[in-house]
Parts: C-alpha cells; structure tokens; sequence
C-alpha cells in the first residue's frame, strides 16, 4: 500500500479544499456587496483584476515549476488571496497597485515557498503590506461613502479613474476624493487619529460627516456584512470559533480599558469593533488554515495576540489600520506557538 503524506491545510471535514475556498468567498458576498454600494463599482473592477492577475500569475509558476496548472488553479486558493486582496485596497486605485500585489502574494509568498500548504505568511495580507509601504499614496485614495461625494461616479467614471487616474470629464481622484463638506476626506480611522493629533477629543471628532452613528459611516454597515459572513463560515465549520472570538475579545478588553482611562483620546469598543478590517481581519484573513496556528490553545494565543496588536498599533504606531502587520507579526510565531501548544500524546504523561 503506497501513502502519500500531504501538505496543509489539515481540515476535519468532507469538503474537498476547492468546496471551502468557495465557502469563503460565498460568504465574504455579503461584504463585498456593501462595500459596492457605499464605495462604488471599483471595488467590482478590482476584484475582477485580481482574479485575472493571480490565475495568470499562478498558471506562469506552475509552469515554471513543472506542475499541472488546471488541477492546481482550480482548487481556489490564489482566487481567494486575489479576492482578499483586492477588496483592502481603495476601489479607485490605480490599475498596477493590484498587479503587483497579486504578483508579490502568488509569486513571492505563496508559490516560491512550495504552494498551497508552504507558505509560512499569509500571502495576501503579505501583497497588501508591500503596496502599503511601497506606495503610501496610492493606497491611501479611499474616496468618501457615495452619500458624502460632491460628484456622482457612472461605471465608466471609475473604470477611467483606475486605469488613467481621471474621469470621463476630467476630475481627478483628489477632486473626487472631496466630501460635501469641501474638505478631503480620509477614512475614519485616519481621521480620527489625525483630529486627536491635532488636539480635538474623539467626541469632537466624531462630530464630522464621516462618522456615524458608532463608528465610519459606511464601514461600521461593512464590518457588520462581514460579520454576517463570518458567522456563516462558524455554521458551515469552515473555520474554527478560536482564532475570531480571541481576537475579537482582545480587542475588546484593550479598547475598553483604553477608553475607561483616556476616553477623552481612545474610542470606545464599538468603534473599535466596527472599524478598518476588523470583522474581514478576525473571520476572513486570520483564519488562514496554512499560516494560522493548529492546535485550539494556539489559536487562542495566535488570535488573542493579533488583537492586542491590532489596538496597540492603531493607537500608538504609525497606520491607522493594522490588522495586515498584526496577522503577519504573528504568522512569524505560529511555530513557537505550535510547539508549545500541541496536546499530549494519547497514553502519555505530561512533560515536567
């Protein structure tokens, strides 16, 4: 009898890895969908790039390698990672940011490392974090939720802001990015930390147009569908509930004793919950089952610590998003971690 040993991810599950990474996607829908509706159209277009880019990226390396590339593209995962990369960047960004994110993700992270089951990071969170630091700018272009936009953007508006940065009548993403209230706007948790820097409380900043009712006005309403989601891939045991609940508990503790020492410079649990990447962080990236911890006490370590740093760079470190650098730091610990954590052999007795 031959066997054959098999790379991760490990799943206890019927479902083949073609049917989970479909499960993922189906439930990020509800995400995608607002984010849609409150930011437009390019956030379709950019997820149509990056399906484009990561097969096409993916099909070059395998060839390279030697390997079949049906079997292999159709098991989803560089799908996923093109997806999960191309709904963290601003949907007008320009064209070649999602090129070379999807590039850097499939060729460097994901491929050069062995494929599926190799990689030590999770490669779009890795994608994500070059562009981040590569190119500031572009990656910083978020454009206001459509209720607060001067001018109202058709398809082919947006498709022309992507690939030549105007639009059909020649505004460019800056006069785009400029909110009812005649001044540029940036995304709430850039807001905000730039207010309190500037010597304004959360309250007093929380007053802007960009703010709802418990955090951003449109990315409370995307955090919330993605929660919807994450809760699907709970039901289905895609995912396991340790990594998501540790996480988000962290991040609950920390902002809450936060807010009860300074709540005059640190937002409360609710705007912390419902900010950035948060719910897309805690169900949808730091699950990854190749780069993510496998025991169930690890998880709880992995994910506890993603939110403590996720609070700690979002409140003192130098992005106001930090949910792509917290998975990462951590991806670097899950061997500690697994070491430490692993059960006790059956029939043996516990280590002095």
């Amino acid at each position: 009898m031959k066997l054959n040993m098999m790379s991760s991810p490990y799943k206890h599950s019927h479902k083949s890895v073609t049917q989970l990474m479909l499960l993922v996607a189906l439930a990020a829908l509800p995400g995608i969908a607002t984010q849609w509706y409150f930011f437009g159209a390019g956030v379709v277009v950019q997820l149509v790039l990056a399906l484009v880019c990561v097969s096409a990226f993916e099909a070059a390396m395998l060839a390279i390698r030697g390997r079949k590339i049906w079997p292999t593209l159709q098991d989803g995962s560089a799908w996923l990672t093109g997806l999960l990369l191309a709904i963290s960047i601003p949907p007008l960004a320009p064209w070649w940011v999602i090129v070379i994110g999807c590039f850097f993700a499939i060729v460097f992270v994901k491929q050069l490392y062995g494929g599926l089951g190799f990689n030590l990071f999770n490669p779009a969170m890795a994608g994500y974090v070059l562009l981040l630091v590569s190119f500031p700018v572009q990656m910083t272009l978020w454009v206001p939720p459509s209720e607060l936009m001067q001018h109202t953007l058709s398809f082919g508006d947006e498709l022309s802001l992507i690939f030549t940065h105007y639009t059909e009548a020649g505004f460019s993403l800056e006069q785009i990015r400029v909110g009812v209230d005649g001044v540029t706007m940036a995304t709430p948790l850039d807001t905000l930390r730039t207010d309190i820097s500037h010597g304004l409380t959360v309250a007093e900043s929380m007053e802007k147009p960009v703010f709802g009712e418990y955090a951003g006005i449109a990315w409370q309403w995307v955090n919330m569908a993605y929660l919807v989601g994450g809760v699907l891939l709970l039901q289905q045991r895609v995912i396991n509930w340790h990594i998501p609940v540790a996480m988000l508990s962290a991040l609950a503790v920390c902002a809450s004793i936060g807010y009860i020492f300074d709540s005059g410079n640190q937002p409360g649990l609710a705007f912390h919950m419902l900010s950035g990447a948060t719910m897309l962080g805690a169900f949808f990236i730091a699950t990854d089952p190749v780069s993510a911890s496998t025991t169930n006490r690890g998880r709880l370590i992995y994910g506890a610590a993603i939110g403590v740093i996720v609070y700690l760079i979002r409140s003192f470190g130098g992005y106001p998003d930090a949910v792509a650098f917290a998975v990462l730091l951590m991806n670097m610990a899950v061997p500690l971690i697994d070491h430490y954590t692993q059960p006790r052999t059956y029939g043996h007795g516990a280590k002095s």
